[in-house]
């Protein structure tokens, strides 16, 4: 390998990234000597924060031990000639641009699913069991990791075989792939609701009743038209409880964990959905969308610049340029941006979330409902009351539950 600029900004990057989330975990841990907030004192007894305490810490842990280890690994592999070889490999199977990509992309995604497997097995088995939320049988884990690939493979294989095809052939690829991808995404949101998450899991319609009738008067009342209400069978997996909506246009669900239901009084499920609906009328899903594309947008027209580029080949120790693995190569060179980014989206989404509880507390007139129901889902899923505040700046898409509290307490 050739030790260029692209060689040491690579490098600086990804370790100066790994010992950032680090400093954010060890300070994150740190702070779990914190004593319970006194607005959690109702829902906590002093055993229960322990363990809230205790399951942050193991999963801090655990999220530590693999990320110290996808690093070394991804460093050995580079240093050893793992790219070139790769390369090597796929040049001697197939004759044509996009086979060799196809190839290539397979390889390294069935290398890093078999290095996450065992983090994902202990993950489910051991730690989520010892807390007590797993549900997923052995058959379970198999059945939707298979899915997973096979659905990963059908639907992303051909897009990045057009990707590659496209800018083996045009100009202005850059710009027909970002049209593809775009074209991908949308669709791909607009039939998942329909055809892809039941191949998961199983949605049930809401049965008529007083939640029913609840939230169809809340729908009303917020002008926010539903194609469906259903009852998602999340307990087949884990005990832990979630809401979540889907689709666009008349494709439009409330989806609801079953657990979530058996946890919650109506009030408190009205004020959650409140929540959802608040994030669709103050555009923050348009918002999201709007700003994802101008990203991708941004990262294919950087692409453009670093296709087939010598001096980033010969960071990774190969010598021959394609197609196909430039666009593995810029992926890891567009690394810092890419966290940059991620740090920018979390610091909004998070003065998003303090809007939609705003917006739940004024369309139902009832704050406490929300603040009842944000205390009952901390609770039943062990959540961290007291995250160091770097942490948070650094990863959390939500703001630390006692700060949603406190500004739900004034309105």
């Amino acid at each position: 390998m050739e030790f260029n600029v692209y060689f040491f900004v690579i490098l600086l990057a990804v370790v100066a990234i790994y010992k950032m989330d680090l400093l954010a975990d060890l300070l994150n841990l740190r702070a779990l000597g914190s004593p319970l907030p006194p607005e959690f004192r109702d829902v906590f007894g002093e055993e229960d924060y322990a363990k809230s305490q205790d399951y942050t810490r193991a999963k801090t842990i655990l999220g530590v031990v693999e990320a110290t280890a996808s690093l070394g690994l991804f460093l050995v592999f580079w240093f050893a000639g793992g790219f070139a070889w790769l390369d090597h490999w796929v040049r001697g199977i197939s004759g044509s641009e996009v086979g060799r990509g196809l190839l290539l992309v397979s390889a390294l995604t069935s290398g890093t699913t078999i290095f996450s497997l065992p983090f994902e097995i202990y993950r489910t088995f051991v730690l989520e069991e010892r807390f007590g939320f797993n549900r997923t049988t052995p058959k379970t884990f198999v059945i939707d990791h298979v899915k997973s690939l096979v659905l990963s493979a059908a639907l992303g294989l051909p897009i990045f075989a057009l990707i590659l095809w496209l800018f083996a052939r045009w100009e202005l690829a850059w710009l027909y792939a970002f049209g593809v991808v775009t074209a991908g995404s949308l669709l791909l949101s607009y039939i998942a609701p329909k055809w892809l998450l039941p191949i998961f899991y199983k949605f049930t319609p809401m049965q008529d009743g007083e939640l029913k009738s609840a939230i169809d008067d809340l729908s009303v009342r917020c002008g926010f038209p539903l194609a469906g209400i259903y009852v998602m069978d999340g307990s087949k997996r884990s005990t832990k409880a979630n809401a979540f909506f889907t689709g666009f246009g008349n494709t439009k669900r409330i989806a609801l964990f079953d657990t979530l239901i058996n946890n919650h009084s109506v009030a408190e499920l009205v004020a959650v959905l409140a929540h959802e609906i608040g994030h669709y009328k103050k555009k923050h899903i348009i918002q999201s969308m709007v700003v994802g594309i101008a990203e991708s947008a941004l990262a294919f027209f950087l692409l453009g610049f670093f296709l087939r580029n010598e001096g980033l080949f010969h960071a990774f120790g190969v010598r021959k340029t394609s197609v196909y693995l430039s666009l593995i190569l810029f992926g890891i060179l567009y690394t810092p941006l890419s966290k940059f980014s991620s740090i920018l989206r979390s610091v909004w989404s998070r003065k998003n979330e303090f809007e939609a509880d705003a917006y739940a507390a004024e369309v139902t007139g009832r704050p406490v409902d929300l603040i009842t129901a944000l205390k009952g889902l901390t609770r039943d899923n062990l959540g961290n009351i007291t995250p160091h505040p770097f942490h948070v700046f650094l990863n959390d898409s939500h703001p630390p539950v006692l700060q949603r509290i406190e500004a739900l307490r004034v309105k």
